[in-house]
């Protein structure tokens, strides 16, 4: 199967992978790339930090700023719209999921 159309189709698990994580706790990149890589989606900083930055812009994640260690690490939290849309990502998905099992 080509790989750039199995990428654009894991584009939107990833939003909700995201949105799933940011809603039970801050999130930041590194720890997102670890958790992300733990189910099997192999991306780049360079793909994941547009995307986080997207979805804040998009009104899906705030975004704190904290000093840690001396450097800046941005948490990101899922908002209310991003829990709004995470609820119909997720009955769409379960729709589907039993569509096609």
């Amino acid at each position: 199967m080509d790989n750039k159309v199995l990428r654009k189709l894991f584009h939107g698990f990833i939003h909700i992978h995201i949105l799933h994580h940011a809603g039970e706790e801050p999130i930041y990149g590194t720890w997102m790339l670890e958790e992300l890589r733990e189910h099997g989606y192999d991306i780049s900083p360079g793909t994941l930090y547009p995307i986080l930055h997207n979805m804040e812009v998009d009104g899906l994640l705030s975004k704190e700023e904290v000093n840690v260690d001396g450097k800046i690490r941005k948490y990101y939290r899922s908002t209310d719209k991003g829990e709004e849309v995470l609820v119909e990502a997720r009955a769409k998905a379960y729709e589907l999921f039993k569509e096609i099992k």
